[in-house]
């Protein structure tokens, strides 16, 4: 089934155009050859043919992405990006989430692509000619190492991993896991708590974020970490007395934390409106599913548990949709929505979980098995109320910023 993205009236001409542009990609060269773009990955076909016609797909379409003026939306067009606003990037994502990997065909690959845009904004002219220039031109890859195995995520203020100051170097210790594209990375921006030299490194000091080539002696690549049963590119690392030149750091010691913030608030936004696409194509599966599909005497679509499902997820994905661009739109506006990411980061994750639930529970067998992209998509919603920080926390967030405010005299304002 195709995805039917019309005109928006409220959004701009630019926007609507984007959407277009995107969807007719998808639509025409994405979506018709899902299974022989992705297929050889998922059933372990590892003939040479089919990988051999997977990448002759997979660069015709990033051609016409490139002609379309759509390649690498998160960067500048000096970078040889697109160059769309945060808006703009957050309204094309939920129509390229429609479709398995269309967000690799367009060069938005995570890590990489967060890590790019660490660097353009962090990144000395140096760093970007050595690291940033190659990710995007020549296939380097990089990894981001924070989260450890030992500590809680949601708490930044444990991490332990070390960088001290040794004349011209920093050296670092500790241990990461999750560290994402562990297995192909050139190098990894790791987070460190630094100290300058000659003082102490605690659970006080600033953080600090730092460019590890990944050939580095003292780098052990443990591990990847499994994850739903599954082998996969997220990687366990130890850094025993890695020693690395001061130029590496990204911006002035201790503005890592700001730095990961820059990152995730923004990266918030597009994993919802990803959500938003996946639920979009779950909702369609599932539409067209419950008008083919008969059983005991009548199509699935007659019957009012079905009819329920169809009810409940579309206000689920309105919902969702309609909370994410308000988000989106006071981020580009520069207001604050601290209060607004948090809300995303709990709502949208569970509305995506009971959209795909019913999806999977219409289409039966078929539902959980590998033909139908609705089983990774569950795990993935599962995932995200973990990643990017627990709804435990964003909750807690979301009720000290509503209980100072009132501290204030005034009620809260909902619309805006």
């Amino acid at each position: 089934m195709r995805m039917n993205v019309q005109p928006i009236p409220s959004a701009s001409d630019r926007i609507n155009e984007i959407r277009a542009l995107t969807a007719r990609i998808v639509n025409k060269e994405i979506l018709p050859h899902e299974n022989e773009l992705w297929s050889w990955r998922n059933e372990g076909n590892f003939a040479e043919s089919s990988r051999q016609k997977a990448r002759e797909l997979r660069k015709g379409i990033t051609e016409k992405v490139k002609q379309a003026g759509l390649w690498a939306p998160h960067l500048p067009e000096e970078y040889g990006g697109a160059g769309l606003s945060f808006l703009e990037h957050a309204y094309m994502n939920e129509v390229l989430a429609y479709a398995v990997g269309a967000a690799s065909l367009f060069g938005v690959v995570a890590p990489n692509s967060g890590n790019q845009k660490i660097l353009v904004k962090y990144g000395t002219e140096e760093q970007k000619r050595k690291w940033l220039i190659p990710t995007i031109e020549d296939g380097m890859e990089s990894g981001f190492s924070m989260t450890e195995p030992d500590q809680p995520g949601s708490d930044p203020r444990s991490l332990r991993t070390t960088a001290r100051r040794d004349g011209d170097d920093w050296v670092i210790n500790g241990r990461k896991w999750f560290t994402s594209n562990g297995k192909r990375a050139d190098f990894f921006i790791v987070m460190c708590r630094t100290a300058d030299e000659g003082g102490e490194v605690d659970r006080n000091s600033k953080m600090t974020q730092i460019i590890v080539p990944s050939d580095t002696p003292g780098v052990d690549i443990a591990r990847s970490v499994p994850v739903w049963g599954r082998d996969g590119h997220h990687c366990e690392i130890f850094y025993d007395d890695v020693r690395v030149p001061v130029e590496n750091q990204l911006g002035r010691t201790g503005s890592g934390h700001q730095a990961a913030q820059d990152r995730l608030g923004a990266g918030r936004v597009y994993h919802c409106m990803n959500s938003v696409g996946q639920m979009w194509r779950a909702f369609d599966l599932m539409v067209e599913r419950a008008m083919s599909r008969e059983v005991h005497g009548g199509l699935l679509e007659t019957k009012q548990f079905i009819q329920g499902f169809i009810a409940e997820s579309y206000i689920d994905i309105q919902a969702a949709r309609l909370m994410t661009i308000h988000c989106a739109e006071k981020m580009e506006n520069e207001i604050d929505a601290r209060t607004d990411i948090s809300a995303i980061k709990i709502f949208v994750p569970e509305a995506y979980h009971r959209v795909v639930d019913r999806a999977i529970q219409v289409w039966g067998g078929a539902g959980v098995s590998g033909d139908l992209p609705l089983a990774d998509m569950y795990q993935g919603a599962r995932t995200l109320r973990l990643a990017d920080g627990p709804d435990e926390v964003h909750k807690i967030l979301i009720a000290k910023n509503v209980l100072k405010h009132y501290r204030t005299g005034e009620s809260w304002d909902f619309g805006n």
